[in-house]
């Protein structure tokens, strides 16, 4: 059955990363007497530097290595704008039902088994290749307007992607570094770089811009939005909220438009 597969793209450029030695170049001698051009890393982190630098059009990538996980890698990868259209299947010797749900919300395609059935592989490559490129020109990726990416850029937006996502939430910081492939140290540097605050700097500011538009553009009660955006009380997000913009939240509500202008 698996004959039937349509062509490759010409030279198509492939990225396997996986921290079993053996398993790298297994995948990688396969593919490449396909006609493929390969490239390997040997952890998540690895991986992004070198995804990043290559812009190869499929990325092959093991969801259980040290340093930096596949998941986290992944999240990574869909946060920038440079890596984040392309493809990428997770290798993994225990795709158990949870596990691939979380792989393919993170923006993973597919998922390859371990031990490879080296057909099975041959015809998900192709169909993932041919999906991607479209009328796009063999062996090419498809044109992104971005500018030049990096490891730092890439944790900021991956990180700043799951504060956003759910502002109630005040995350442990080791915990949010993890999340996507860092220490805490780089986390805060990353976010340092690009938004000029530390994390929790930053998610301050957030809830307060997201509390000063549900006050105005929506009637919930000011208790439901605290508890929205993770305070307490309604005591501590009104101080929080009059430090920041200098009126109480009922006040902040009730004032004309003119005296709501400002950052």
């Amino acid at each position: 059955m698996f004959s039937t597969a349509p062509a490759p793209p010409l030279a198509a450029r492939i990225l396997v990363v996986d921290d079993r030695e053996e398993d790298r170049h297994l995948l990688a001698d396969f593919l490449r007497r396909q006609g493929y051009r390969l490239y390997v890393a040997e952890d998540g982190r690895d991986g992004v530097e070198k995804a990043l630098y290559i812009q190869p059009d499929l990325i092959l990538m093991d969801v259980h290595m040290p340093v930096c996980d596949g998941i986290a890698a992944c999240r990574l990868l869909k946060a920038e704008p440079k890596t984040m259209a392309i493809p990428l299947i997770f290798l993994t010797a225990a795709a158990l039902p949870e596990e691939r749900v979380l792989g393919l919300a993170e923006g993973a395609v597919d998922y390859i088994t371990k031990p490879f059935n080296f057909d099975e592989v041959r015809l998900r490559v192709c169909i993932h290749l041919n999906a991607y490129h479209g009328d796009a020109q063999p062996g090419g990726a498809p044109a992104l307007a971005s500018p030049s990416g990096s490891v730092d850029a890439a944790i900021f937006q991956a990180a700043q992607r799951r504060l956003l996502a759910d502002l109630a939430t005040t995350p442990d910081l080791a915990g949010l570094a993890r999340s996507v492939g860092t220490n805490t140290r780089q986390l805060n540097e990353a976010f340092r770089k690009y938004a000029g605050v530390t994390v929790f700097d930053y998610l301050r500011e957030a809830r307060m811009k997201e509390a000063r538009h549900l006050l105005c553009e929506t009637s919930l009660e000011v208790q439901t939005i605290a508890n929205d955006l993770g305070y307490g009380s309604a005591a501590n997000f009104s101080t929080a909220f009059r430090e920041r913009f200098g009126l109480s939240p009922r006040q902040y509500r009730q004032a004309p438009p003119e005296a709501l202008e400002g950052p």
